[in-house]
């Protein structure tokens, strides 16, 4: 253990213990004034990830909620930041450290500008007026980037900026700057946690990005008040780091290899975020909650590294081999976790718990300790480690590059630049090409193979070899460890292989499991529906299409086990049927189980209606956002509703909101009727507040709704579904006996001029964040 350092030798200062009694640079701020910074900072970093939910969250009403669309849109507001980390790097270096404070004030003021502005520019002057510049992804693209070009640029400029403030020596430039990382991502943390936790829940979107902007106007409030209040002028140059400093390090690398290990890093630390968010969101059958947990995790722990490492950065003599080390850390913690997943008894100790809710129901129980095991505990064991070791390797990072305080905010700007090139890659690679073409774990060995390149570095160090030479081998003993992505989903969906087919690509993960009674399809791991067909999906299907005089063009936005799809297309009078469906897998499955039930026997009766509809030459099945689709297609129907869906799934605010009805009612032809569940109060009162006319099944919650009248004829609706072409279809009279019944109890609707409880809208999806009535 190293002697105690003699208290003659060290100062306090604004940024850390320093080496040696120096005199202080008069053009740095003194302690308090840091301190206050830093809260700032903490506050800029909440609201950087309120934004990045909210802006996301409207943006994928352009171009859809599918993969792809979201990647596009994360990519651009990275892509963003990394340029506005470069130009913060080169734009900062020429201002004095008192007037990279007023400007990093001007900037957080800019971005609270534009936040408060955003719902405005984003959904009411790009969605609601020119939504059909979005037609293609490609045009969405180039949208998405160019609408967030602007905040996001100030956001990357923030950091660099602050630098150039902060650091007034740059032996330890490391500490500095990792601790105003560290304290950027904790308040990031805790942004992505409010989010949908409180913001969106209580205030809606639009409530949740003012209250983001007004914790950039404190931020800037703060900054403003510490640079006018610090008078001292410049009267000495900033210091290089002391040859004594310098001489405990190994020897300099190149600061391009850092650059270049730094966006390598970037690579794989969002590859590695979309696996485990894919996992994750399986697991613990993903609602509109899991994102802002999952997040809050990962950023925690990466604060948590960053922090932790700057306190004792200083003692890190060999920069070089701790940041391949905890590089390579990361990849055998991700794959170690993935492995311990499928190879743990069922009945470990905390590992019951998540096995038991796999194999129950979607529904999340109320109990305050169930949801934090399964939100908090589950993902902080699974990747939590390894994100703090992300976080540590960034003032490792800083520690290695800086021996010079003038060219401390440049080389920030440049190496944030390049960590976020790698991230905008790594999202777009795993998270299209990766996980379409690999899945989640062929991506996990994939990143463990490319990984090795890490271990390669260090091997070159003629020093390091037997210590990398072991990480190497390391790696690749757990590559061959890491399970297949069958093996995989097949235990995180709680069943073995003779009980469940499963399928995965970059659209999602899908399953169907043989249960006692029936066979139960999962999108993401959610139930979704079952076979045999029969219940709520086939009347949601069955009624608007005999309650319709001429049914002939009818969209279904989701197809599940197909149940709903199908009962739409017992009329011979339709003559397409358009079905959307986010998740690709789910075709595929239903095609495998259709032709699986053959046996020597024949065919298993309990999917001949789905062979059927495989069959059906009306259906055209098309893998797409549905509502996303509805309004790039300028096209009418004659019936238009979205399969059943519980209200807290994510995204389900999408088909429930009182936009989204407006849009199907623009959408129906003369007489057109639309459709949906009704899960809650709120989604009956949402739709009735858009159609005049209204009918509704009771017992069954089904609302259909028309801008014309609607005529309650119970014996037309009966002579259709009697007819013998729609009997057979549906599987004989005892399977259309209780339709009749639902038929004859429906009763008209009132039109709901104003909601006591509010309506769902696409920025308020109350009923998605289980908003409490008065809100």
């Amino acid at each position: 253990m190293p002697p105690r350092p003699d208290r003659g030798r060290f100062i306090m200062t604004h940024d850390a213990v320093m080496p040696h009694r120096t005199r202080r640079d008069s053009s740095t701020p003194p302690t308090w004034a840091l301190v206050l910074v830093g809260v700032g900072f903490f506050l800029s970093g909440a609201s950087a990830l309120v934004y990045q939910v909210g802006w996301q969250r409207i943006l994928a009403l352009h171009s859809g909620v599918g993969i792809y669309s979201i990647a596009i849109i994360v990519s651009a507001f990275m892509a963003g930041m990394g340029l506005g980390s470069s130009l913060g790097g080169v734009a900062s270096a020429r201002f004095s450290p008192r007037q990279a404070l007023l400007l990093f004030a001007v900037i957080e003021l800019a971005i609270a500008a534009f936040g408060v502005l955003s719902p405005v520019v984003f959904y009411d002057l790009l969605y609601l007026r020119a939504a059909w510049l979005y037609g293609s992804l490609w045009r969405a693209g180039l949208l998405h980037f160019a609408s967030l070009i602007v905040p996001t640029t100030l956001m990357g400029m923030s950091l660099p900026f602050l630098v150039r403030a902060a650091v007034g020596d740059a032996a330890t430039a490391g500490r500095v700057v990792g601790l105003l990382y560290g304290i950027n991502v904790l308040g990031a943390s805790l942004g992505a946690l409010a989010a949908p936790w409180l913001l969106i829940r209580f205030f809606g979107i639009s409530g949740a990005l003012r209250l983001a902007a007004a914790g950039n106007v404190i931020v800037a409030l703060l900054a403003l008040v510490i640079g006018w209040s610090w008078i001292a002028a410049r009267t000495s140059s900033m210091r290089s780091q002391p040859a004594a400093e310098r001489d405990t390090l190994e020897e300099k690398q190149p600061f391009a290899l850092w650059l270049a290990l730094y966006a390598f890093s970037g690579f794989l630390a969002l590859s590695l975020e979309i696996l485990w968010f894919r996992i994750v969101s399986v697991a613990v059958k993903s609602n509109s909650f899991t994102f802002g947990a999952v997040l809050f995790v990962y950023l925690f722990g990466c604060a948590a590294g960053s922090l932790g490492g700057a306190l004792f950065v200083h003692r890190v003599k060999r920069p070089l081999r701790a940041f391949l080390l905890c590089q390579i850390g990361i990849l055998l913690y991700a794959s170690a976790g993935a492995l311990l997943l499928v190879v743990l008894p069922l009945d470990a100790p905390g590992y019951r718990l998540l096995v038991a809710f796999w194999q129950g129901g979607n529904r999340v129980t109320a109990d305050a300790v169930i949801i934090a095991r399964l939100f908090i505990v589950f993902p902080a064991v699974l990747y939590g480690p390894a994100a703090i070791l992300m976080g540590m390797s960034f003032p490792i990072l800083q520690r290695a590059v800086h021996d010079d305080a003038d060219a401390c905010s440049r080389k920030v700007g440049w190496l944030q630049t390049a960590n976020i090139s790698g991230c905008v890659l790594g999202s777009l690679l795993t998270g299209l090409a990766g996980l379409h073409w690999l899945g989640t774990t062929g991506s996990l060995r994939a990143l463990l193979l490319i990984g090795l390149l890490f271990a390669f570095v260090g091997f070159r160090r003629r020093s390091l070899r037997p210590l990398f030479g072991a990480m190497g081998a390391m790696q690749l003993m757990t590559l061959a460890m890491a399970p297949s992505n069958e093996d995989f989903w097949l235990r995180l969906h709680g069943t073995t292989s003779t009980a469940a087919i499963v399928d995965e690509d970059a659209t999602g993960v899908g399953a169907i499991v043989r249960l006692t009674n029936h066979h139960a399809i999962y999108t993401d791991g959610k139930a979704q529906s079952q076979f045999p067909f029969g219940g709520t999906h086939t009347y949601l299907g069955v009624i608007p299409l005999v309650i319709h005089p001429d049914p002939q063009e009818v969209v279904i936005i989701g197809l599940g086990s197909a149940n709903t799809a199908w009962a739409a297309g017992c009329r011979n009078e339709t003559r397409r049927l358009i079905v959307y469906e986010i998740c690709a897998p789910q075709h595929r499955l239903l095609t495998r189980i259709a032709a699986e039930t053959l046996n020597e026997r024949g065919m298993d009766a309990r999917f001949d209606h789905l062979r059927s509809f495989l069959r059906d030459p009306r259906v055209d099945l098309r893998v797409a956002d549905g509502r996303s689709a509805l309004e790039s297609d300028a096209r009418l129907f004659d019936v238009i509703e979205a399969d059943a869906l519980w209200p807290e799934f994510s995204y389900s605010g999408n088909v429930y909101s009182r936009e989204f009805f407006t849009l199907c009612a623009r959408r129906l032809k003369p007489g057109g009727l639309a459709c949906t569940w009704v899960p809650t109060q709120r989604v009956g009162k949402t739709f009735r507040s858009v159609f005049p006319y209204s009918i509704r099944i009771h017992d069954r919650g089904i609302l259909i709704g028309s801008l014309a009248p609607i005529s309650i004829d119970v014996e037309t609706w009966s002579a259709r579904l009697n007819a013998p072409d729609v009997t057979r279809y549906l599987g004989g009279p005892a399977a259309i006996q209780h339709i009749h019944s639902l038929l004859a109890k429906a009763r008209p609707a009132a039109m709901v001029r104003k909601a006591d409880i509010g309506f769902n809208h696409d920025l308020f999806p109350r009923d998605e964040f289980v908003s409490p009535p008065r809100f």
